[in-house]
């Protein structure tokens, strides 16, 4: 028993280690979701051949992992995803989990490429958004945040397509609210039963403060 948390605590600190020097670290084990909490419908998300399949009713997938103790500040988040026609999903940062409903908190990077919601892959939802689509349905991309200061910025297999600048929003000039970047942990979703999207790596880099 001693050995097996020494053990652990070696693992902890090599994690801690690991995210302090800026290296990409992997969320996503390949096996299972170990380190991911589901809200709603857990039967929303699955593993299946490798890859996370995200079908069924609304959900999401929040990482309460060890990695910064799933808390980033200034951080990047590289996604490699694939969106089945019509689907819809998104990537949020500095959240936090909630048991149902849409996160109420932090930001969420729009993952859609055919979905009637006019709002496509690389928005800022609902506060910088992109009308233009940059990849099919039925291929892998990569979906990159950078997460630093007041600025999220979205890459789309490593092009930039929008750089959102809070502190210059003047719509928000009555305050951020809890839609903000500030810090807090990532969350997958699953938007709605006809929604069918992969996710087969979900990796992070923390950032100097």
């Amino acid at each position: 028993m001693k050995t097996l948390l020494t053990f652990c605590c070696f693992l902890a600190l090599t994690f801690s280690v690991s995210a302090q020097n800026g290296d990409w670290i992997e969320l996503f084990n390949g096996k299972n979701l170990d380190g991911w909490k589901i809200s709603e419908d857990s039967k929303s998300f699955q593993v299946e051949d490798g890859v996370i399949k995200v079908a069924g009713p609304r959900g999401h997938a929040f990482y309460m992992g060890d990695v910064a103790n799933h808390d980033f500040n200034n951080f990047e988040v590289i996604v490699e995803v694939k969106t089945m026609p019509g689907a819809n999903s998104g990537i949020f940062v500095h959240t936090q989990y909630q048991e149902d409903g849409w996160p109420s908190v932090g930001y969420e990077i729009q993952v859609n490429q055919s979905h009637t919601d006019w709002r496509k892959t690389g928005s800022v939802y609902s506060f910088q958004d992109v009308k233009e689509v940059f990849v099919k349905d039925e291929e892998w991309y990569t979906e990159h945040i950078i997460v630093q200061g007041d600025v999220v910025t979205v890459k789309i297999n490593g092009e930039t397509v929008n750089v959102y600048d809070q502190s210059k929003d003047e719509n928000r000039k009555d305050g951020l609210g809890t839609k903000k970047a500030d810090h807090g942990t990532i969350a997958l979703q699953a938007h709605d039963p006809k929604s069918v999207i992969y996710y087969k790596s979900v990796k992070v880099k923390i950032l100097p403060d």
